[in-house]
């Protein structure tokens, strides 16, 4: 009986090995960068492959449509975004085309004032600069 359990074993082992490699079933990541009024550069990084078309599209000129960027921020740096203290949770990271002013603000502004993101500045941590826009697509 042990002898079939460790052949078992090593039969879903292999199984999942196998499917890690598998291309359909890696999670496709894709980096763009964007810019605000202020000029600066902040980098995103996208997982949902319909947002990745749009941010695609956006810059293809292929769409006009919801060209600002909006998402949860995260009070940490990404090895993607080494140059500021905080970055996008790639898992919330949206278009839009007008979002409520309460959750804009500069890309130097909230890492000036990161210590009290979460609260009256950007609740619920939501950030939406107005004049976001994409320049390009940055390999991964």
């Amino acid at each position: 009986m042990p002898r079939i359990l460790t052949r078992i074993a090593a039969a879903l082992v292999a199984v999942a090995t196998l499917g890690l490699g598998c291309p359909a079933q890696a999670a496709e990541r894709a980096n763009f960068e964007f810019t605000d009024i202020t000029g600066e550069r902040f980098v995103l990084q996208l997982t949902n492959p319909e947002k990745i078309q749009h941010a695609r599209d956006l810059l293809s000129g292929a769409t006009r449509d919801q060209p600002h960027v909006i998402g949860r921020i995260v009070k940490r740096p990404a090895f993607y975004n080494p140059r500021w203290s905080y970055h996008y949770d790639p898992d919330t990271v949206s278009f839009f085309d007008m979002a409520i002013e309460v959750c804009d603000a500069t890309i130097p502004y909230v890492e000036d004032h990161l210590d009290e993101a979460g609260g009256a500045f950007l609740p619920g941590l939501h950030w939406c600069p107005w004049s976001s826009r994409l320049v390009r697509e940055l390999p991964v």
